[in-house]
């Protein structure tokens, strides 16, 4: 099993800033409804023999993060989930209003950000679990949920993010955001510095 700090700095590589995320977050489709979806994922999505991989490929058509843990029982649960709630919507019927998900961000923050901190199976059995890889996935998929604004959202968000919760986990988790935005902010400003040099040959 890996280490949950090693599963949250993949994570970390990965995603943008949260505050990035809230910002660019649009209304979505309502959270019982998909709190409902992700309760009844079906027993083949869960299952081991199924490659992630492979199922990633046939869902969102592009590898995820998550793939190179998938040996992690949690990350392979999480991704699953998450690729559930994507598939659903052409196997069961879009939500209301039809979400077509922009990304697998979502898949791969319930299976590297929030997998490695509460068991996926606690998403399936205990309804404030379900709730926060609920507003996890959405909040990561570009969605708020359907009649909160973001600041509402937002707050029940971090009233039920587990890894908030862990003080350990929480304060590796903002050293290593702390250096993923520096490298971000750093490869930015070499991208301008090359643009400009570029510009003035």
């Amino acid at each position: 099993m890996a280490d949950s700090a090693a599963l949250l700095a993949a994570w970390l590589a990965v995603a943008t800033s949260e505050d990035e995320a809230w910002a660019a977050a649009r209304p979505g489709p309502p959270l019982a409804e998909v709190a409902a979806r992700l309760a009844t994922v079906p027993r083949p999505f869960l299952d081991d023999a199924v490659s992630i991989s492979a199922l990633a490929g046939d869902v969102v058509g592009s590898p995820l993060a998550a793939i190179p843990f998938v040996d992690d029982p949690r990350v392979r649960t999480g991704a699953a989930i998450g690729l559930w709630l994507r598939a659903s919507e052409d196997l069961i019927g879009p939500f209301t209003p039809s979400a077509r998900w922009a990304h697998p961000r979502g898949v791969d923050a319930l299976a590297l950000r929030l997998a490695p901190v509460v068991d996926p199976q606690d998403w399936l059995a205990d309804d404030e679990r379900r709730e926060e890889a609920t507003r996890t996935y959405l909040l990561w998929s570009g969605f708020l949920p359907a009649g909160e604004d973001a600041a509402t959202a937002r707050s029940l968000f971090d009233a039920r993010d587990s890894l908030s919760r862990d003080a350990a986990l929480a304060d590796a988790f903002a050293v290593q955001r702390h250096r993923a935005d520096l490298a971000r902010r750093l490869a930015e400003a070499r991208a301008q510095e090359a643009a400009a040099r570029y510009s003035s040959e």
